[in-house]
């Protein structure tokens, strides 16, 4: 399987079929070299995907296996009639027996972003991607209570990369508050939270990851020593106990379950999809 080559073809951007492809990839122990090609959405275009495929095969002694959401019919054709990989059409498969069971026919519309600029939920997830930006590590207390999420947990435990995931991939507007040794000393939240408690979801990691990320930024320093992290680490989880604040540890956890989680707990009332 580590010779053989996976293509995600699409006439859109290949996002549906590489996600698709690739949590169905996951459930078999091994690696494979992966191809996206997305916009193939001529006849043109579509012979030299098969011949790209087919190429594939021969260099590789096995047949490549093969991820489509093309929509469009005489694309598909050309890639069904000619291509000697292992085909798996995945709008074929599932959006002809919804149309049977739905008695409706689909639009067959090309790519889930088409037409974005004038989609309510597109613009929406650009505010919430610009909001979740200007209130990233607490830099900005202004409007924090247009807020759905607010995450809150020492440097470098996750923070940001989760609020833009929410952001971008849910519509929702994440700020994010870095607890610092100075909050420690106080023993209590920053002040600017304290009206926020609903939405407040704390992120921690173990001290051994967090000063291996660390040392990444700033090698052998005070901020990045096995010893300061197991200090921040305990006090930010103490606080947090103090205060009531739902959390987890993301030392092993995917981006994206660590934003399920966060959705399970807060349930914010707005969500695009």
């Amino acid at each position: 399987m580590s010779n053989r080559t996976v293509f995600f073809v699409s006439d859109g951007t290949g996002i549906t079929a590489e996600t698709f492809g690739n949590a169905i990839l996951a459930q078999f122990e091994t690696k494979a070299r992966h191809i996206r090609l997305p916009f193939v959405d001529s006849v043109d275009k579509a012979h030299q995907t098969v011949r790209q495929i087919n190429h594939a095969g021969v260099v590789d002694g096995y047949k490549p296996i093969v991820f489509t959401t093309l929509v469009n019919v005489d694309v598909l054709k050309v890639i069904k009639d000619g291509c000697q990989g292992m085909l798996l059409d995945m709008f074929g498969t599932f959006v002809h027996p919804l149309e049977t069971e739905l008695n409706l026919k689909s639009n067959h519309r090309i790519g889930r972003f088409s037409d974005a600029s004038k989609s309510k939920e597109y613009q929406s997830r650009i505010e919430a991607i610009n909001f979740s930006l200007a209130h990233d590590d607490g830099q900005s207390n202004r409007d924090l209570e247009h807020s759905d999420v607010i995450l809150v947990g020492v440097s470098r435990s996750g923070k940001t990369p989760t609020s833009l995931y929410l952001a971008m991939q849910y519509g929702l507007k994440a700020s994010n508050y870095p607890l610092i040794p100075e909050d420690f000393e106080r023993r209590h939240l920053p002040p600017a939270l304290k009206h926020h408690q609903n939405k407040l979801f704390g992120l921690t990691i173990q001290p051994e990851r967090l000063s291996e990320i660390r040392n990444e930024r700033r090698p052998n320093s005070k901020y990045a020593s096995l010893a300061n992290c197991r200090m921040e680490v305990n006090e930010a989880e103490a606080m947090m106990r103090r205060s009531g604040i739902r959390w987890l540890s993301t030392t092993t956890k995917s981006i994206e379950e660590i934003a399920t989680t966060i959705l399970q707990e807060i349930k914010p009332e707005r969500l695009a999809y």
